[in-house]
């Protein structure tokens, strides 16, 4: 917190350089103003860019379109892992999305951190470096939203008030040089001094090191590439499976995660705390009016997962009814294209499963489980998804030798060992039922059972066909549970795995059908009139419309 006091009254400082140039007569010069040589210093920025990042950007515009992107937020409900039953306390599921927002206030904050760890540092020091992973971060982050975007020209206002557009292709190919590159700086950085230290222990709110960082890069890289798997083959200029195997291959030039520990996570403090876990403890009275959502609880279900007993509890009726709490078929997940008024109704009678309470919700001192105020960090950029990228570029054919076998276990292997799951652990299973004020009746204990799940017809890997893709897809879903932002909507919006619940009226859209973009930002429309029609007619036929695909996906 101190950081960012900081660093607001250095940059309203900066703002107040072009008041004071204005002033007249004998006015007092302000005290708190800086001075055009005044020195910044960028872990105060660092600490604002990163924490960003776990926001999901583009909070900092504050304009309609932009939705937090950690646990629980309404990116969440449309990941489709939970479904919101009453609106007043949890929201809505609607897919009924508009205006966009951008990065471009993170751009700035990136151009004072390089501009101002130059002038400390010189050209190659660690702020440039990570500037260009920012740099690139943003600019994907706006581009998947909606397609060509201002790049080149975009951050230099006085010079291009009126940005033009690039193509979303172009786009892909500069943000994938300023990868490249930032990897680059970073292996320079890298020595056995530096590795294992801290790159800004006050300004990185993800604690990372000098290789982690570089980790995170390339690791990111293949996030991108994966991304592009529909571009792979008509645009060679990309060299997008190349690409892809020379990060795999070149590990010594590439480094890239190796396990769990470089996962990029926000972490979480112990209550009572301004930073605890974001249910904790302002939602834990309305945990009955969120449900599990039916695209997630399927899955897991179906392959006898035991990440169930991490995500979820039993549906109440079905236990009340007979049904084992061990057992699979207690736990049921809703529709999120019913009308909210049904799902409570539903809800209500027990029928479906809520979010494990004394997992997410609960206090140390009622929770036998977990501590809901610390629970497991965020992820923001992880080892798990980038296993499955792996695989999935290995079952293309990107990697010549690699099946995709071996990374899809690794994948699933390292899901469960964030959640501490291994044959012979022991859940403590409850469920929510409200008594009084408060809710109670834990259960009892649930043996997790990972032999049996690896050895479902589902889990186990058909090999490198489309019936192995599929699988690597889905079981990439269920790992992305509560964490990498929009990464699960993504990916089913580019290969349609799993199969979203959709077409009924709580997606709420003309079509009931969810949307694969959003509108431009108004402000292009108004204040960059000329590019933003030329865009719309090069991408859209003229008209901005949420259900027309973008070159990254059709």
């Amino acid at each position: 917190m101190k950081n960012k006091i900081q660093l607001s009254i250095i940059l309203a400082g900066l703002m107040a350089i072009g008041l004071n140039s204005c002033q007249k007569g004998d006015l007092l010069d302000n005290p708190n103003a800086a001075s055009t040589n005044s020195l910044v210093p960028p872990t105060l920025i660092l600490s604002r860019i990163t924490s960003e990042l776990y926001n999901g950007g583009g909070v900092l515009d504050g304009v309609a379109g932009n939705q937090s992107e950690g646990p629980w937020d309404q990116v969440m409900r449309w990941n489709q892992f939970f479904v919101s039953n009453y609106s007043y306390y949890w929201g809505a599921n609607s897919y009924a999305w508009s205006n966009s927002a951008t990065m471009f206030s993170v751009l700035k904050y990136v151009e004072l951190m390089e501009s101002q760890a130059v002038k400390l540092y010189g050209a190659n020091n660690v702020y440039s470096a990570l500037g260009k992973f920012f740099r690139a971060y943003q600019f994907v982050w706006y581009t998947q939203r909606v397609g060509d975007i201002p790049m080149s020209q975009a951050g230099n206002p006085q010079t291009y008030p009126t940005p033009k557009y690039d193509s979303q292709h172009d786009v892909y190919k500069a943000c994938l040089a300023l990868l490249d590159t930032a990897n680059t700086m970073m292996a320079a950085l890298v020595t056995p001094a530096t590795s294992g230290t801290k790159v800004d222990p006050n300004g990185d709110v993800f604690g990372m090191t000098y290789l982690q960082w570089q980790k995170v890069i390339n690791t990111y890289k293949l996030r991108v590439l994966i991304s592009l798997s529909k571009r792979a083959t008509d645009n060679p200029d990309l060299n997008i499976p190349t690409q892809f195997a020379n990060i795999v291959n070149n590990p010594s030039r590439y480094p890239i995660m190796t396990g769990n520990n470089d996962n990029m996570v926000y972490k979480y403090l112990a209550s009572p705390s301004k930073n605890n876990y974001p249910l904790f403890p302002n939602y834990t009275p309305y945990v009955n009016y969120s449900d599990m959502c039916g695209t997630l609880m399927n899955l897991l279900t179906s392959n006898q997962d035991p990440r169930t007993f991490i995500y979820a509890s039993p549906a109440p009726a079905l236990v009340q009814g007979g049904t084992s709490y061990k057992s699979f078929a207690a736990y049921v997940g809703a529709d999120i294209t019913l009308p909210q008024a049904t799902l409570l109704a539903n809800s209500n009678a027990g029928e479906y499963s809520y979010n494990n309470y004394l997992r997410y919700y609960a206090s140390s001192s009622t929770s036998p489980n977990v501590n809901g105020s610390t629970c497991e960090p965020y992820i923001v950029i992880g080892y798990p998804e980038m296993c499955f990228n792996i695989a999935e570029a290995a079952n293309l054919g990107w990697i010549p030798g690699m099946s995709g076998a071996v990374p899809y276990l690794n994948g699933i292997n390292a899901s469960l060992a964030w959640y501490g799951l291994a044959d012979g652990v022991q859940v403590t299973v409850g469920m929510p039922l409200l008594v009084g004020n408060n809710f109670t009746n834990v259960e009892g204990p649930v043996t997790i059972d990972v032999s049996t799940f690896l050895a479902q017809p589902g889990v186990v890997y058909q090999g490198d066909n489309a019936n192995g893709l599929s699988q690597i897809l889905q079981q990439k879903y269920v790992a992305f549970w509560q964490n990498s932002g929009w990464e699960a909507f993504y990916n089913w919006r580019r290969t349609g795995v799993p199969t979203f619940q959709q077409n009924g009226p709580g997606i709420e859209t003309p079509n009931q059908m969810i949307p694969i973009r959003w509108l431009y930002p108004n402000d292009e429309a108004v204040s960059n009139t000329a590019n933003y029609q030329a865009a719309l007619t090069s991408q859209y036929g003229g008209t901005d419309d949420v259900n027309k695909p973008m070159w990254l996906i059709k």
